[in-house]
């Protein structure tokens, strides 16, 4: 059984991917406690692989994105057996984590990292794009870990706060080559 927060059908809002339909799928809990964290991850309810992958048939139809998203997704034992029933469904999953938990990840899974207090070499060495929050601060100590890597690096000012919005846009302008401005644009539209 996973632990789950939600499930719903909307577009992605941040990072690659933004403004694809997907059927987003919130496991409960995280291994960390970040002070800025907007995301309701607490535990509402409990349900099998079978039942996970019939509610994203429910939801989304034919939609082939799914994305896993937390709290941490990967930090739960069953995850990887979630991951490999959608793509046996035929969908294309896509993965945020904080990337602190180490798990294998077959090539089609799309991996967003955005580290926070630790990292795990391997997630990062994995990683298909990186987001980093910017919350006062840019936390470019991050880069070093994705060193050698050409993946799109996106800024997300943390609660699309203007003194964020500013320093995101700053260094990326500052670093055209490093950084790309990743802004919810899902908050901006008032979908989930």
């Amino acid at each position: 059984m996973l632990a789950l927060a939600e499930i719903f059908y909307s577009v992605q809002g941040e990072g690659a991917w933004t403004g694809t339909p997907a059927v987003f799928v919130r496991l409960g809990g995280c291994n960390l406690n970040c002070r800025f964290c907007d995301t309701d991850y607490s535990i509402k309810s409990f349900a099998s692989v079978t039942q996970i992958v019939a509610a994203v048939r429910a939801l989304g139809g034919e939609c082939p994105m799914v994305v896993l998203t937390g709290g941490e997704p990967l930090a739960q034992r069953e995850s990887s057996a979630l991951i490999d029933a959608l793509r046996a469904d035929g969908r294309r999953v896509h993965i945020e984590s904080n990337g602190t938990v180490e798990v294998a990840l077959a090539d089609d899974v799309w991996l967003t990292v955005s580290p926070k207090e630790r990292l795990a070499p391997a997630m990062a060495a994995r990683a298909n794009e990186i987001k980093l929050i910017v919350d006062g601060r840019v936390p470019d100590e991050w880069l070093a870990a994705f060193a050698g890597r050409a993946i799109p690096t996106f800024l997300q000012p943390e609660g699309n706060k203007p003194a964020n919005v500013e320093l995101a846009l700053a260094a990326a302008k500052a670093r055209p080559q490093t950084f790309r401005l990743g802004l919810q644009t899902h908050k901006f539209i008032g979908v989930p």
